[in-house]
């Protein structure tokens, strides 16, 4: 039996003060009761001998500290899983808010996981098909990879978050594929939107989405990812599934971070951020993985908007610090009328290499991407200097190179939210794009691939055949 404590000094924001506790530990949830039989939630943020400093889950409005008791349950937060939990919208406690059933658990799971050994964890090594040409075809996400997504004000990151928890599978294999969907700080609108996209394409029915709104509790918030991490977790390594995990926007989870930390009066890091943010995220990146011994993985794709645009903000700079490259989109592609708007030059993913290729992908797909990047490279210098100097300064290869880079962003990464490309496609379109150059141009693919699949005649040979 836990003990009650009368004993709440203070309430400050979403922090309260409980004195002359005894036994208290970090992380410990907590429940208020008042007089009349409401009953809200917290955890116990610092403890500092006989003083705890609890983080309300609710707003502190109406709270009669004179009247309340706090009663401390010596576990932390859990959450109640099941398989059933796919096709189900939760909030970002774990409650459901489809108006579906309660959950029957089949357990019950601490929220900030458990800690995984680095000896234990799998290399990625496997492709996963995102139907998105400028990521499977460039910046290849690989099963058990960390890869956020950069994005901007203003730019559709969140049609492109839809995009990749629909059509993303893993090739070469029918093992079971489930997608954990977490939303942090969103508006009504657009969770209307990821829930009626999610239903209408029928995605929802290997989803498992947790929606926190931007009127909810910043302490929700902060708890949204942990409780779609937990999720993951057991679905992959207690079920078996290869679990794609898409968090949308990093940014708000950061921001009420920065909230709860002033409220606490820290002393502020880099743009008024804690000087933990950086401990903050890993928490959260590197529950992702494989696990050897195990079939489930779990594949992390944050997104976040860039403050300002701004790359080296905190946020984008230590999530790139964590992950294994990132997605970058591209102000300048939207306002072409480009979509998914992806900028493929700076974007990067450190594992593509591990990921492609025969038995994977196809034979001829690092030779091809290699090529693609350097002839869209020389393709943009081509049209800058164009529209500096004239087109007559340009030679005629470089004529064809200009040209090239806008093919290739008309048709390669021009396809829109709802085309679902294969990786043979996606390669088929490199190819027919690559016939704009000269065959002495491509020099980073090998003679036997340009024989194979692009020969003299310009026939492409058929891809069956690799």
């Amino acid at each position: 039996m836990r003990k009650e404590y009368r004993t709440i000094k203070e309430v400050v924001g979403p922090l309260m003060l409980v004195e002359d506790v005894e036994g208290v530990k970090y992380n410990e949830l907590v429940k208020i009761d008042q007089r009349g039989g409401e009953t809200r939630l917290g955890r116990v943020l610092e403890v500092d001998g006989d003083k705890a400093l609890v983080q309300l889950f609710a707003p502190s409005r109406g709270l009669r500290i004179a009247e309340a008791k706090a009663t401390f349950t010596g576990k932390a937060i859990e959450l109640k899983v099941s398989r059933d939990m796919l096709g189900r919208v939760f909030d970002g406690m774990g409650d459901p808010i489809d108006g579906g059933a309660e959950i029957l658990p089949e357990k019950s799971l601490d929220v900030n996981g458990s800690p995984l050994n680095p000896v234990a964890r799998d290399y990625p090594n496997e492709f996963i098909q995102t139907g998105i040409s400028a990521i499977d075809g460039l910046n290849t996400l690989v099963r058990g990879q960390k890869l956020p997504v950069f994005s901007m004000s203003g730019l559709p990151h969140a049609d492109l978050a839809a995009q990749i928890a629909r059509q993303a599978r893993v090739k070469n294999t029918d093992d079971k594929f489930a997608v954990v969907f977490a939303a942090m700080g969103i508006t009504y609108e657009e969770s209307d939107f990821f829930i009626n996209d999610f239903r209408r394409t029928g995605a929802i029915d290997r989803t498992v989405m947790f929606l926190n709104l931007a009127n909810d509790p910043a302490v929700e918030r902060i708890n949204t990812p942990k409780m779609a991490l937990t999720a993951a977790e057991y679905l992959a390594f207690d079920c078996g599934m290869h679990v794609l995990v898409v968090m949308t926007d990093i940014t708000n989870y950061a921001e009420a971070l920065r909230e709860i930390s002033a409220a606490r009066r820290e002393v502020p890091g880099r743009r008024g951020y804690p000087g933990y943010l950086y401990t903050d995220l890993a928490t959260i990146y590197e529950r992702a993985g494989r696990v050897r011994g195990k079939t489930g993985s779990i594949t992390l794709i944050p997104i976040l908007t860039m403050p300002e645009d701004d790359k080296t903000h905190p946020i984008p700079d230590l999530t790139g610090y964590i992950t294994e490259g990132q997605i970058i989109l591209s102000r300048d592609l939207y306002k072409k009328g480009l979509n998914p708007p992806i900028d493929v030059l700076p974007s990067l993913s450190r594992l593509k290499d591990k990921g492609i290729g025969k038995g994977k992908t196809r034979k001829d797909h690092a030779d091809t991407m290699n090529q693609l990047f350097s002839a869209y490279a020389r393709g943009k210098d081509a049209k800058e200097l164009g529209a500096i100097l004239g087109e007559a300064a340009l030679s005629d290869v470089d004529r064809l190179y200009a040209k090239f880079a806008e093919e290739f962003e008309k048709r390669y990464i021009n396809q829109g939210f709802d085309a679902n490309r294969t990786v043979e496609e996606t390669l088929d379109i490199g190819w027919e794009l690559l016939k704009i150059l000269p065959r002495s141009e491509l020099k980073r693919i090998r003679d036997e691939y340009l024989d194979e699949f692009m020969p003299a005649d310009g026939a492409t040979a058929d891809p069956e055949r690799a």
